[in-house]
């Protein structure tokens, strides 16, 4: 069996590749740096001239291959290699008769905890988007911030004390709205300084955060390592991170309890079992980011079923996409308990309707924004 093309597909705002083969086997592969897709494209049209005509089950063979073929890497060159390392594994399991987890180990869990995705401009709006999930029949929520989704062409502005204290009370809110039902995913979104961090750390931590999530940004891990020793809530991080080195060196230095590999991030399936590995080893637990479509869902949840120390899936949901069973076939279901079932169909068990992209057309990462402060610096990130 040889590779005979690799072909990018847009569609709503997910890059997709499909990898073909003279066997008539095809597989699905999903791009992560969801702002620079265009540019994730050239790097996968750049790999595509090694990978014709080349067999498809040589995956830990080509990964090394493409991922040592040049000095640069990053986040495009990554999200290219991952899509199509996702690919491959989808076409082994199809040449196998079996899904993506059997090949790498079998699974230890017949389904995966997920945490639903929660959004709003004001207080009420996310407290009434909790509740919404807990009906839904969702454990944990995320994508959940104490600063509220603002706009970004609305200039940042409050005193610290403001700043600290309404976010607390937002939290605590959430807690009393809730009360033990649902888990709270704390998202930060790197909008802190290392000793805000803390502070706010410390304000919340009554509340039982199921995890305190990029409180600062990931540039420097001895910042993490800071906020990490002073608060008593797990620290998530690592949707950023590209390379299973910069999870080895956060692990290192204890600065994390919930390592969050993006799969179509840091080297698809084969990264993220090595990443998880390294995690196991170090009593942290997984919790794969997945902000983009039913094809890197299904990427998660192959290694979300195999691994000892999964601990929650991030499902994502959001108000301005096409409905999702119009692009695709073989959608992970939730079993109504907060669950997502992990299917036994042959490779990731999911496929590209054939109208797709009629369905939902693209719709690209627009312009370059960021939300600025009322000095005109920029505010966060």
């Amino acid at each position: 069996m040889k590779i005979t093309e690799v072909e990018t597909i847009y569609v709503d705002r997910y890059m997709l590749v499909k990898i073909h083969t003279d066997a008539g086997l095809t597989g699905i592969g999903e791009a992560g740096a969801w702002a620079f897709l265009e540019a994730c494209e050239g790097a996968i049209k750049k790999f595509a001239t090694y990978l014709v005509g080349k067999d498809p089950l040589l995956i830990e063979h080509h990964w090394n291959f493409m991922y040592r073929a040049a000095h640069f890497r990053g986040a495009v060159v990554m999200g290219a290699l991952s899509a199509l390392d996702i690919a491959l594994w989808d076409i082994s399991g199809k040449h196998f008769g079996v899904p993506v987890h059997q090949l790498l180990g079998g699974k230890v869990r017949d389904k995966a905890r997920v945490y639903y995705h929660v959004f709003g401009d004001t207080r009420e709006k996310l407290i009434n988007g909790i509740v919404d999930a807990r009906d839904k029949g969702f454990t944990a929520v995320g994508h959940l911030t104490p600063f509220l989704d603002s706009q970004h062409d609305v200039p940042y502005e409050a005193t610290h004390v403001h700043k600290i204290r309404d976010a607390i009370e937002t939290v605590r809110r959430y807690r009393e709205a809730i009360g033990e039902d649902v888990d709270l995913c704390m998202e930060i979104s790197r909008k802190l300084t290392p000793t805000e961090a803390v502070q706010l750390g410390l304000g919340i931590e009554e509340f039982h955060p199921y995890f305190y999530e990029d409180p600062v940004t990931p540039h420097n891990f001895d910042e993490m390592v800071y906020v990490a020793s002073k608060v008593n809530i797990p620290i998530a991080t690592g949707e950023r991170f590209t390379s299973v080195w910069e999870f080895e060196m956060l692990l290192r230095r204890d600065a994390v309890q919930y390592v969050r590999p993006d799969v179509c991030n840091v080297g698809g399936i084969t990264g993220s079992k090595k990443i998880a590995a390294l995690a196991e080893a170090n009593h942290v637990g997984v919790v794969p980011h997945n902000p983009l479509s039913p094809v890197s869902t299904a990427a998660c949840l192959q290694v979300a079923a195999c691994i000892p120390n999964f601990a929650l899936q991030e499902l994502p949901t959001g108000e301005d996409e096409a409905p999702k069973t119009d692009m695709f076939t073989g959608i992970p279901e939730h079993d109504g308990r907060g669950y997502l079932l992990i299917g036994d169909g042959p490779g990731l068990g999911i496929e590209l309707k054939p109208d797709a992209v009629e369905k939902a057309p693209p719709r690209m990462w627009g312009q370059i924004r960021n939300q600025l402060s009322a000095d005109g610096s920029i505010a966060f990130q």
